[in-house]
């Protein structure tokens, strides 16, 4: 049996969420842990989370063009990006959930 790895999501940078009364800060998403065959379905859940007005960051291992236009797709202006970080070992984009 192998043992399994954890996907690392830190918190970041402060941000709303859940109104709980924690400050949860920005979780941060690293998608060069996730196996290539579950990477963009893995990213869509985490994204399908994220409540209006809250982000969350993605660290890539290259530019995601195809995820954001896949995401652009499926959200509309829902979800927006920026990005924070181009490379060159990573890419790390902002996606914010506006409504």
């Amino acid at each position: 049996m192998t043992e399994q790895q954890a996907i690392p999501l830190t918190e970041v940078q402060p941000s709303g969420g859940c109104d709980c009364g924690h400050d949860h800060g920005v979780p941060e998403l690293d998608a060069r842990q996730i196996p290539h065959a579950i990477r963009h379905g893995a990213i869509l859940g985490a994204l399908a989370q994220v409540r209006p007005g809250a982000a969350m960051i993605l660290v890539a291992p290259h530019d995601p063009l195809p995820l954001l236009a896949q995401i652009a797709e499926r959200e509309g202006e829902a979800v927006r990006h920026r990005y924070v970080q181009q490379g060159p070992d990573a890419w790390k984009i902002l996606l914010e959930r506006v409504s």
